[in-house]
Parts: C-alpha cells; sequence; structure tokens
C-alpha cells in the first residue's frame, strides 16, 4: 500500500485524496467480508466462540463501512455538509447488530462457562488476530493521514474508530494465545466476553453519533 499511498498523499490535487480515501473505505468493508467468513467458519468448526464472534462483529463492521464510503462520497462533494439519511440509517443498523452481537455473546459465554466447553483448537484466532491487528493499524495509518492532509475532522474520526477494532484483535489474539499455548480452561468464554464490552461500547457510539449531524466521533477514547 505504500507504494501507492505515498505519490497520492503527495499530490495537492484533493479530488486524488478523496479518492483514496474512497479506495480506503471500499479496502475495509472487502477485508472485514473476507475476515468475517473466515472468521466464523474457522470459529464455528474449532467451537472457539471468541473467534466466532470476532467474525460476526467484522459482519457487522462491514455495514459500518458502507456507511463510511457514503460519507466519504458526500464529503467529497461538499466538506460542509450533514449526515445522510443513509448514513444515520447504517449508524442504527451497526448500533443494533452490535447490542445483537452482545447478547448472543453473553448467552453463549454463560453455556460455554456452564457446559465446561472447550474450544478444540484457537490456532487459527492467533493468526487472524495478528493479521487484523496489523491491517488495523495501516488503516489507522492512512485514514489519519488523508484525513489531516485533507483537514478533515470526520475522517480523522473515522481513523480513530478503527482503535476499537484493534483492542478486539488484541482480545481474541490474548484468549486464542494462551488457550492454545498452556491449555486453559475458560479462557475462550472469557474473551468472548470481552468482545462483548467492546461491542456494546461501539453500538452505543453509534447511536450517539446518529443523534447528531456532526461527524466527529469518541471511538476508542475515554
Amino acid at each position: 500500500m505504500e507504494s501507492v499511498a505515498a505519490p497520492l498523499l503527495e499530490l495537492p490535487d484533493k479530488a486524488k485524496l478523496y479518492r483514496f480515501a474512497l479506495y480506503l473505505s471500499i479496502f475495509t468493508i472487502i477485508y472485514n467480508i473476507a475476515e468475517g467468513l473466515i472468521s466464523t467458519w474457522i470459529g464455528f468448526s474449532d467451537e472457539s466462540l471468541t473467534l466466532f464472534g470476532f467474525g460476526v462483529d467484522s459482519f457487522i463492521e462491514t455495514i459500518s463501512g458502507i456507511g463510511i464510503a457514503a460519507m466519504v462520497l458526500r464529503i467529497a462533494r461538499n466538506p460542509q455538509s450533514s449526515k445522510s439519511l443513509f448514513e444515520i440509517s447504517a449508524l442504527k443498523l451497526t448500533g443494533w447488530s452490535f447490542y445483537v452481537l452482545a447478547g448472543g455473546l453473553v448467552i453463549s459465554s454463560i453455556l460455554s462457562l456452564v457446559s465446561g466447553k472447550q474450544p478444540e483448537s484457537t490456532f487459527w484466532g492467533v493468526i487472524i488476530s495478528l493479521v487484523s491487528i496489523v491491517a488495523m493499524i495501516g488503516l489507522i495509518y492512512y485514514k489519519r493521514r488523508v484525513g489531516k492532509a485533507l483537514d478533515s475532522k470526520a475522517m480523522i474520526a473515522d481513523a480513530n474508530c478503527n482503535v476499537v477494532c484493534v483492542y478486539m484483535s488484541f482480545t481474541l489474539l490474548g484468549s486464542s494465545f494462551l488457550y492454545e499455548i498452556f491449555s486453559l480452561p475458560y479462557v475462550d468464554a472469557v474473551g468472548a466476553l470481552g468482545l462483548v464490552y467492546f461491542s456494546v461500547k461501539e453500538g452505543k457510539e453509534c447511536f450517539e453519533k446518529a443523534r447528531t449531524m456532526d461527524d466527529s466521533c469518541t471511538c476508542g477514547h475515554d
């Protein structure tokens, strides 16, 4: 990505910067779809609750990513414009999806703790989380760089929202690594409960953003 990003960011033409921002949004959507498919499939096969929940989160992030792409297109046309109805609807749908995910993970984690059921393997959870951490940090870097070049608080806010994805990836990495290396009981269920915290946090922030016409975001920040 570096070879493509560098020359684009050096050009004064804002149209090219907005185009690059759109490319980043499209990449985010495609990446989350792929991550969601792989994570849910392997998580289900290996009976890893944390990995499966992480995959469902990726699908929810896809909905959010579509809203962000719409935001980039809107801002490219009119940087001073307010959120569109489509963006607000995407935020609300994303928020409700996060709450449903959180509820499902709580119930599944409790059932897992009561039954004592353990995953067959968490090896792929380690691999997927590491790939996700690298991908998200790269996206955060380039989104912030483009946002600063365009002096766009909305795009910088979008980059900050990806910080939560990094936290969730580290949660998956921690639970998967501890189980794969030490076979610690219940760590997979505890990892899933960790995802609950971030899901509720993201859901709340989605509804807060939907209630305002401001493009700012406090995702990943207290």
